[in-house]
Parts: structure tokens; C-alpha cells; sequence
């Protein structure tokens, strides 16, 4: 593999592909290494050339994760009500969306539930609940919606309230 002298650059290993993505300039095959080169400009995407052993140079669409819809950055809960956030994103390949708390990966429980839904061919949506909301869920929650190409991430602050009757 080539020396990546760049630091807007992000190489990832793909199924025997190498993924470089440069925000100044192509990158050329050495040493017959397949390489996939996508290039990320402020106007959009253009589009990447692929190189294999037995391959042409083709072309080939390059569109980001990026995320188009997502809650208020600040919220406050009442302990015991439900805590809903939502995340939409767009890319291609259609991106995939994890959730964080405090820097940390969540997963599905009882009382933490995620929803899921594809939204044409480039569209992901998810919404979070948390039913009921203790103490224990304030914190810093973050959306990170990654594809083959970029990552995006947005994040959200919560703490709680005492509602009194």
C-alpha cells in the first residue's frame, strides 16, 4: 500500500478494496493494489474510480452518511414520562445508524427500545425511546449515522426534572 501523506485522508480495508478518500487529489494504483479513490468536495460528491487487477477505470456514484433530520440538542425529562430522540440520514450505500450515551454504544432493552426504518433507496431513519426515564438516563447522547464514505454525528444533551403536583 502507498504512503497516505495527507491528513484530510481516511483509508479503510473493504473486502480486498482499499478506500482512500481525499478531499485534495486521486490517487493512483501502485503495485497492482485494487484501490477505490473518492474524492468529497463542499458543492457534493463527485464520483470515485476503481481500479482492480483486471479491471478498467470506472466510475462510480460516491454520496456520504450524512444526517438531515435530527432532535433538539438540549431536552429536559420528567422522571418516569418517555424520552424520545430521532436521526435521519442519507447516503450511498444507505447508511447505517448507532446510538451513543456518554461516548458509549447502546444496545435494545427492556426499557430502551430503537425503531428502525429505510426510506427510499438512500434514506435511514431511527427513533429512540427510553419508557420510563430515570435518573440514570441524563447524559449526552449522541446519533452517528457511517457509511463506506463518511460519518456523521450529531449529538444531544438531557437531564431530568421533578414534576410536582
Amino acid at each position: 500500500m502507498g504512503h497516505l501523506r495527507d491528513r484530510n485522508t481516511i483509508t479503510r480495508a473493504l473486502k480486498g478494496t482499499l478506500l482512500v478518500c481525499d478531499q485534495s487529489h486521486f490517487r493512483t494504483p501502485r503495485n497492482g493494489v485494487p484501490r477505490k479513490t473518492c474524492g468529497m468536495v463542499d458543492r457534493g460528491p463527485f464520483y470515485p474510480t476503481v481500479w482492480g487487477p483486471k479491471t478498467h477505470r470506472t466510475e462510480l456514484p460516491c454520496d456520504g452518511a450524512k444526517i438531515t433530520d435530527w432532535s433538539h440538542f438540549e431536552s429536559e425529562y420528567t422522571l418516569g414520562h418517555k424520552i424520545v430522540f430521532q436521526c435521519s440520514a442519507e447516503g450511498n450505500p444507505r447508511p447505517r445508524i448507532t446510538w451513543y450515551k456518554n461516548g458509549i454504544e447502546v444496545y435494545a432493552h427492556n426499557f430502551f427500545q430503537i425503531h428502525r426504518w429505510e426510506i427510499g433507496e438512500k434514506g435511514m431513519k431511527e427513533k429512540m425511546e427510553i419508557d420510563p426515564a430515570s435518573q440514570m438516563d441524563a447524559g449526552y447522547y449522541e446519533c452517528q449515522a457511517d457509511n463506506h464514505y463518511a460519518v456523521d454525528v450529531k449529538g444531544f444533551s438531557t437531564d431530568y426534572s421533578l414534576e410536582f403536583e
